[in-house]
């Protein structure tokens, strides 16, 4: 195991190993380190970590020193000499009438010598160009040729997607992309589609190729002879994040159905002939294929209610105060009037207030009483006329009379 600590020399670059020389660093601090074109600024984006060295594919250089305030000023004061570099640099393209396009230049962190990046579609003679510049800069030139990728990764921009180039954010190298990737991801083969701006194929087609090749080991190619739970048939098209393919049936080639993965069952594989002596199964058998998708769905969305039922419960709608006494004390008596053969218009009154039950109640026993009398004068009436209906000979005198 060894100690080392993670740089990187340009924002959204590559990642480079150092040894810190037993000093202690965090994310984001600055150093100088030793580099084959002398020493440079770096800012490190990872501490002091052990590793095993069978991952250094290169020797360790040494950190030199923590980098101070000093250090900052002059990375600003190249920064502006680098501007002065580029004008100089494009006059001079000009005047030389070559066919390069500058992208940018860089002064090392001692400031004697300027690179110069630029690109072309072939070859050029710059020797008469580096001459030139070293006269007029008094300083080493380099000029280094660069494709089209590293132009948009060092320029940076906006994608087709809105967001910043992948690339000039955390690419730290280019990875091989082929046309082949936009065919497995059915992709539209348009290339202004499919490329990016620096005119190659988009970075971003190699994030899910590896998902896609695994749902195209699971699917049926097109033109398989499959069978399905309505029946034989024909894949006609695949939906690979779906996993689903639409069948044309042998029974009903005009009217393709939709079915899932799981519900196939894959004869021949691919364009071929069918097979000899193939003999479709009953479709009793072929029903069992089927998913028992919406059932599974229906139960799904039972257990779903009655968690947010149980989460949720439904608040109980309380009446106010006032009203809530009164209502208690006509209940009693309300269940006691039931009791005594009351029809239901009682179950109204039980929601009058009390004070006027109590006024009430005082008169409906006065009318009982008075009731309860007249009955008892009526009822030797109502036994004369009884008596004389039946024939009983002499009626019975009245109570009271001699």
């Amino acid at each position: 195991m060894i100690e080392i600590i993670s740089v990187r020399f340009k924002s959204g670059g590559k990642q480079y190993y150092f040894n810190p020389n037993g000093a202690q660093f965090q994310e984001g601090d600055g150093v100088i380190v030793e580099t084959t074109r002398g020493q440079e600024y770096a800012q490190c984006v990872q501490g002091n970590t052990m590793i095993d060295e069978i991952e250094l594919t290169a020797p360790l250089r040494p950190v030199v020193r923590p980098a101070t305030p000093e250090d900052l000023e002059t990375m600003e004061k190249n920064k502006e000499r680098e501007k002065k570099a580029m004008a100089i640099c494009q006059q001079k393209i000009a005047e030389h009438g070559l066919e390069m396009k500058l992208v940018s230049a860089e002064y090392s962190f001692d400031g004697s010598k300027v690179l110069f990046f630029f690109t072309s579609e072939g070859r050029v003679d710059f020797r008469a160009l580096v001459k030139d510049l070293a006269s007029t800069i008094h300083a080493r030139i380099e000029l280094r040729q660069i494709g089209v990728r590293d132009e948009a990764k060092m320029l940076g921009g906006l994608g087709i997607c809105g967001k910043p180039f992948c690339c000039a954010q955390f690419l730290d190298e280019f990875q091989p992309v082929s046309i082949k990737m936009a065919k497995t991801q059915n992709l539209s083969l348009n290339p202004t589609k499919i490329s990016g701006t620096c005119g190659r194929l988009m970075c971003c087609l190699k994030y899910e190729q590896e998902a896609y090749e695994d749902l195209v080991k699971r699917s049926p190619k097109q033109e398989s002879f499959v069978e399905t739970p309505d029946g034989a048939g024909t894949v006609s098209s695949v939906n690979l994040l779906r996993q689903t393919v639409q069948v044309r049936l042998d029974s009903a080639p005009e009217s393709p159905k939709t079915y899932h993965n799981s519900e196939l069952n894959v004869i021949r594989n691919g364009k071929g002939k069918r097979p000899e002596g193939y003999v479709e199964p009953p479709l009793s058998q072929l029903a069992q294929l089927r998913r028992p998708s919406e059932e599974r769905q229906e139960a799904e969305e039972d257990r779903l209610a009655a968690a947010l039922e149980a989460a949720f419960p439904e608040p109980v709608q309380e009446q106010p105060q006032e009203e809530e006494q009164p209502a208690r004390r006509s209940g009693g008596r309300n269940r006691r009037r039931r009791g005594k053969g009351e029809g239901g218009g009682q179950e109204a009154q039980a929601h009058s207030p009390a004070p006027e039950r109590k006024r009430a109640e005082p008169q409906q026993s006065q009318e009982r009483g008075a009731e309860k009398n007249e009955g008892e004068r009526k009822a030797p009436a109502r036994r004369r006329r009884r008596h004389r209906s039946k024939g009983g000979g002499k009626p019975a005198a009245p109570q009271g009379e001699g």
